[in-house]
């Protein structure tokens, strides 16, 4: 099959490049960018062509080994999530990824607390997937909005928060909870 063929091929289908050997970068190339899982397929990408295929779906860092930190943003980019698929991610590629999707900081081991503040800034609720949020991180949402203090599980709340704040459980507990967002 000539390369023209090929090329007509994987436009068409970019799957249709399993079936080749030894495609050229054109080819690879055609062929992600029809469909960034396509990469699944090809021996020994190029950076190149791993770069557009994650371009093309940020999912297809999955299959993309010992991806570059630009192809690890590109994904971020797309879904924060798609961090799952990073084995040892680097702090920038963290921070973009909780900076898209503040749950994504699910998937992060041991988070730095600048992460960790960005994941709850993005989403307050992010704080649930937090093992140990920490005492800034804490006051920080309660600072946005007392009610915030209610995401905050019980169990992971710092002994501080929980002294200062002790009358809202008192007041929820009693049905009589009511906060002056002005406080």
């Amino acid at each position: 099959m000539t390369e023209q063929e090929q090329l007509a091929a994987v436009r068409q289908d970019g799957y249709a490049i399993q079936f080749f050997d030894n495609p050229t970068e054109e080819v690879c190339l055609a062929a992600v960018r029809k469909d960034g899982y396509a990469i699944g397929c090809i021996k020994n990408p190029s950076e190149q062509v791993c770069l557009v295929a994650v371009q093309q779906d940020g999912y297809a860092i999955r299959l993309i080994s010992n991806p570059t930190q630009e192809m690890c943003l590109v994904a971020i980019q797309q879904d924060g999530h798609n961090i799952q698929h990073i084995s040892n991610p680097n702090e920038k590629v963290k921070l973009s990824a909780v900076q898209q999707k503040g749950y994504a900081i699910q998937f992060i081991k041991n988070p730095s607390e600048e992460v960790q503040l960005a994941a709850v800034q993005q989403n307050g609720y992010a704080i649930n997937h937090i093992e140990n949020p920490s005492l800034t991180i804490q006051k920080y949402l309660i600072e946005q909005d007392k009610d915030n203090i209610f995401n905050i599980p019980e169990d992971k709340l710092h002994p501080e928060i929980k002294r200062k704040y002790q009358y809202l459980f008192s007041m929820k507990k009693a049905g009589i909870l009511w906060l002056n967002k002005n406080n």
